[in-house]
């Protein structure tokens, strides 16, 4: 018995001796872990004080504020419906109230009926309209404009900023539609072909680019910030089936311009370069004009195929055959980019271009003059 006990004995000191050792062999790997790493705890604790929650409030009190400015605009022409789009009551004078929207939505039509989001519908009256900048001005009573759109600044715009778009896309069942986007892109300039009765001629515009969905429908409604301000005027003209996620709209500033302009009752007066021309890649294919645009060994501008006696260019001393490259300093890819750079200037100011002439550059000062 005395044998067994001293074994039982033995036994308990062995496991206690063990359980100092585990212990010691903890508290050194311990001690040398916080010996060779002293920020280990900073660094945890760093990690547990960078967890944050985000949150999306929207953007619903900013909707409200240009909502109600909003229409939905029908055409008609001998009594059928023509074409529909969107527009917004961007100011009130004289006893009317004034509507901003794109000019292809109401181009062509005999009658135009703006509804306002109460459901009342109003014959409009068309102000005056612009083929080349696809801005339009509608008037109604001001007994409807009690609820005028409050207008931004584009070039305050950043990428990344917060915009949407209201409007009526594809059909009077989604009328006043909010889609919401960001700021993808600033002086954007677009090529598209502006239809003005039977001509079609190709331009270019100056865009705000969005990710907001922009469909049929919307062209001519307001493009806003996230304070309610609009930005833009939005336009379908400006988009291509081929391109998703894109949409485009024409920065307030120009918009306004054109408006004054129109709500004056005159047309918008731009200057006349006077000169026909063909794009130089088309004009390479001619047997009338390759031999020129080899010689000269250009990709870009345009050709002079005929020039208008008395006119701007024929006054400065533009010939036919002249290859126009640059206008200001600035290179022309195309006859839409020349009258995209030409529509800046106003009748009485001088303009330089850039012409190639029997394979030498020469620089020409034109006095811009109107038709």
């Amino acid at each position: 018995m005395t044998e067994n006990l001293e074994k039982k004995n033995n036994h308990t000191l062995r496991n206690s001796i063990i359980i100092l050792l585990v212990f010691f062999l903890g508290m050194g790997a311990m001690f040398g872990v916080y010996y060779y790493f002293p920020n280990i705890k900073e660094i945890t604790e760093t990690r547990i004080n960078k967890n944050v929650t985000v949150t999306d409030t929207g953007i619903a009190d900013a909707v409200e504020k240009v909502y109600d400015s909003v229409v939905v605009i029908n055409t008609y022409i001998k009594g059928q419906a023509y074409a529909s789009g969107t527009g917004f009551v961007y100011k009130v004078e004289n006893g009317k109230a004034y509507l901003l929207t794109n000019n292809h939505v109401i181009s062509k039509a005999e009658d135009v009926y703006v509804t306002f989001t109460d459901g009342t519908i109003v014959k409009a009256d068309v102000v005056g309209a612009d083929v080349y900048s696809d801005i339009a001005v509608l008037s109604v009573s001001d007994e409807y404009g009690k609820n005028i759109a409050e207008l931004g600044k584009s070039e305050d715009l950043r990428l990344g900023d917060t915009v949407f778009a209201i409007g009526a896309p594809l059909d009077s069942a989604y009328s006043w539609s909010v889609t919401r986007g960001i700021v993808s892109g600033k002086d954007r300039l677009v090529e598209v072909e502006l239809t003005s009765g039977n001509t079609k001629t190709p331009m270019v515009v100056k865009t705000i680019q969005t990710d907001a969905a922009i469909n049929n429908g919307n062209s001519g409604g307001p493009l806003a910030n996230a304070n309610g301000e609009v930005i833009g005027i939005t336009s379908i003209k400006l988009a291509s089936e081929a391109i998703e996620g894109m949409g485009f709209a024409i920065p307030i500033e120009d918009a306004l311009d054109i408006a004054d302009e129109l709500t004056t009752g005159k047309e918008v007066e731009r200057p006349y370069l006077g000169v026909y021309m063909l794009d130089i890649m088309q004009a390479y294919y001619s047997r009338e004009y390759y031999e020129i645009i080899r010689d000269a060994n250009v990709t870009k501008g345009v050709i002079v195929t005929e020039v208008e006696p008395k006119s701007s260019a024929a006054l400065a001393g533009i010939e036919e055959n002249d290859i126009i490259t640059k206008i200001d300093g600035k290179e022309i890819a195309s006859s839409a980019y020349l009258r995209y750079y030409l529509f800046k200037h106003k009748a009485g100011d001088e303009m330089k271009a850039t012409i190639i002439r029997n394979n030498k550059e020469i620089d020409i000062k034109i006095k811009l003059t109107t038709k």
